[in-house]
């Protein structure tokens, strides 16, 4: 009992202790920070881009491709590691090693702030992608700096840091705390070890009250209430869930096979290829009046019975998900960074509004929520942060088990079509491309290595007060 006292004392008291609490919860306030000041940089860039094509939506003709010719030469000349969403980035980094100087290359500051400004500039010219996947990168990239920056035990910085940092940047992207730590466990590390949760608990807590602190409290889509019957209407839930799974599957098999394909020219033409995406982008912009662009949240409000008729003339027709569908695939396989979590929640409310013309015996609203539930779990394949993100995105809990089993069809038919999920196969590609190894292999690796050192020697004389982090 008197040791169990001293070793208490010890934990309250030790000054190492506190200097890694305090640094990792600056660090967190950053992460929540980053997210809001992403978020709110997201609106700005969407808006510009709205201001541009209002003169001539046809100078999306100009501006789609030349602008996406440059982002996609500069991000394969200079920050290759910043491409994409930003989730397969924070799952390799939780494989590598911990000296590895690749898992540093895609945690610097250099590839998180690449990672925004870049994003940005491709929601600027109308490209179909998200922010969420370049925050929770961003995120994991924040407190894994702030580990070697203060030099953490190796415990720290092998997995935990990492994994609190996607968690909070998922959390600050919508506001939803219960989805970052969900998805953190479901998908970015699937053998969850009981010594990270107080890591990613306090991460998600300290972003979550930055975020508070300066948007206040706020949700997604707007508080919803929506009704299923215990009747026929029930049927609208497999037949969503067939539907919005396999077209989800489809959507992540094409991204996987076409980075894998793609990618070659990309890096040997990435002015053509670029020029080729946007062109594609514009003219898909032009044929849905502007609807394709950006990350869809203006058309899935909309659509969700919350906006003021932005898609009047539009909504409901079977091309929308088709279009939305193409111009995100086209956008992310461009190589820019760009995530897919609010294409692809738009992409699905669009294909339930679409099946809301055929089905009648359930709300169109309903209709649109399960279309939105199925495609998003058809794509990442993770069905309880699905209908988790979904719940806390409408502040509804009375779809909560149409949710659940509508996500749950959604991924076993998305996994007979993409087997692997998308973000786990996207990952391997930095276990296997040379050019981004031989990139790295400079005086990083003697440096990481001494640090490295460091840590784990930081780590071997102070192991237990240390894990009091959360």
């Amino acid at each position: 009992m008197l040791q169990a006292l001293r070793r208490s004392g010890r934990y309250l008291f030790s000054p190492v202790v506190w200097r890694i609490r305090l640094a990792f919860w600056l660090a967190s306030l950053t992460v929540g920070a980053a997210g809001v000041g992403f978020a709110v940089s997201a609106d700005y860039a969407t808006a510009l881009h709205r201001q541009l094509t209002t003169f001539s939506p046809f100078l999306t003709l100009i501006i789609a491709p030349i602008g996406l010719a440059f982002l996609v030469w500069f991000t394969e000349r200079f920050v290759p590691e910043a491409g994409g969403s930003g989730i397969p980035q924070a799952i390799a980094s939780l494989k590598l090693g911990a000296t590895d100087p690749l898992r540093k290359r895609l945690l610097s500051p250099l590839i998180a702030v690449a990672k925004m400004v870049v994003a940005l500039l491709g929601l600027a010219i109308g490209a179909s992608i998200g922010r969420e996947g370049p925050t929770i990168h961003v995120g994991a990239a924040i407190t894994y700096g702030a580990g070697r920056l203060f030099r953490f035990p190796a415990h720290f910085l092998e997995k935990g840091l990492i994994l609190g940092g996607s968690a909070a940047g998922l959390s600050a992207a919508f506001n939803t705390p219960l989805a970052g730590i969900v998805f953190a466990i479901e998908e970015l590390h699937r053998d969850y070890e009981e010594s990270t949760s107080g890591i990613v608990l306090t991460s998600v807590i300290f972003s979550g009250l930055t975020s508070l602190m300066l948007l206040g409290h706020y949700t997604y889509f707007g508080e919803m209430s929506m009704t299923l019957e215990m009747d026929r209407s029930w049927i609208a839930i497999p037949i969503c869930g067939v539907a919005g799974g396999l077209l989800g599957g489809l959507f992540s098999r094409l991204i996987v096979l076409g980075s894998q394909r793609l990618s070659g020219f990309r890096s040997a033409r990435p002015l053509i290829f670029g020029l080729a995406c946007g062109l594609i982008i514009a003219l898909i912009g032009l044929l849905t009046h502007g609807h394709s662009y950006g990350t869809g949240y203006a058309e899935a409000r909309a659509l969700l019975g919350n906006g003021q008729g932005a898609m009047a003339s539009y909504e409901g027709t079977l091309l929308a998900p088709a279009f939305k569908f193409t111009a995100t695939l086209v956008s992310y396989l461009s190589g820019i960074p760009g995530g897919l979590f609010s294409p692809s929640l738009a992409a699905g409310a669009e294909l339930g509004g679409a099946m809301a013309k055929f089905i009648h015996v359930a709300p169109a609203t309903t209709i649109v929520l399960l279309g939105m539930t199925a495609y998003f779990a058809g794509v990442v394949q993770t069905p309880i942060t699905t209908f988790t993100i979904v719940m806390e995105m409408t502040a509804d809990n009375s779809l909560i088990v149409p949710l659940m089993a509508t996500s749950l069809i959604a991924f076993v038919c998305s996994r007979l079509i993409c087997p692997e999920p998308v973000y786990s196969a996207l990952s391997r590609a930095y276990f296997r491309e040379p050019r981004t190894r031989a990139k790295n292999a400079d005086a990083s690796t003697e440096s990481g290595a001494s640090s490295g050192s460091k840590s784990a020697q930081g780590g071997d004389e102070q192991s237990d007060p240390d894990r009091e982090l959360g």
